[in-house]
């Protein structure tokens, strides 16, 4: 699913630059060489890498 069509950043690569990118959606952009241009999907980008970061935190029962 695309996150940003300005960008055509999909959410799969939003996902995993944002487990190795600090900062809220407008830096995870930035580390995928983007910016945001109309901004309607930056609050739904931001729910995004807060996930996945929130996500990458949890520990998993073995």
């Amino acid at each position: 699913m695309y996150v940003c069509v300005c960008n055509a950043i999909r959410e799969c690569e939003l996902r995993r630059a944002a487990l190795r990118t600090a900062g809220d959606a407008e830096a995870v952009y930035a580390a995928l060489g983007k910016r945001p241009n109309c901004g309607t999907c930056l609050a739904e980008a931001d729910a995004i890498v807060f996930e996945e970061r929130e996500l990458a935190a949890i520990p998993y029962a073995a």
